[in-house]
């Protein structure tokens, strides 16, 4: 009994290029679902970030009750502060308070971040602090905490 051979021996350029094509599709719907999965988490890191330092400012206020309204100027408007203003504060506790705080913010938000601080007569201090995602590229995004001393 004569046994034939096959003709193919292998596989074809047709279906070599076909398994790269779809190799390379799944490739870059990884590469995309990083990309997203890295932004959100920098957008989620931002946001701990300005909640801890609007409760930071909130907390100096609640410990330094008889000068709470003069935090309300520690609010600033968006690119306004610099890395110069991280020196050394001089001037009172709330003073230095204030400067050491808005430091903290510029490192932690960049240059696009902007703060409201507002304490009213019935002790209600509310600060709102607002920053540009991804450099300032993106519209604005927004936290506001409010407490009653």
């Amino acid at each position: 009994m004569k046994l034939r051979r096959s003709r193919q021996g292998g596989f074809s350029m047709i279906e070599v290029l076909i398994a790269i094509v779809v190799l390379a599709i799944g490739l870059l719907g990884f590469a995309l679902l990083q990309t997203t999965n890295l932004r959100y988490t920098q957008s989620a890191n931002n946001r701990t970030l300005a909640t801890n330092l609007a409760y930071s400012l909130l907390d100096q206020m609640r410990t330094n009750r008889l000068s709470a309204a003069d935090y309300a100027n520690a609010g600033f408007a968006a690119n306004t502060l610099s890395v110069a203003a991280c020196d050394a504060p001089a001037g009172t506790t709330v003073e230095q308070g204030i400067a050491t705080w808005r430091c903290q913010v510029f490192n932690a938000l960049g240059s696009s971040a902007r703060a409201t601080v507002t304490y009213n007569a019935s002790g209600v201090a509310t600060v709102t602090l607002g920053w540009g995602e991804r450099g300032g590229n993106e519209a604005e995004t927004e936290f506001q905490a409010r407490t009653q001393l």
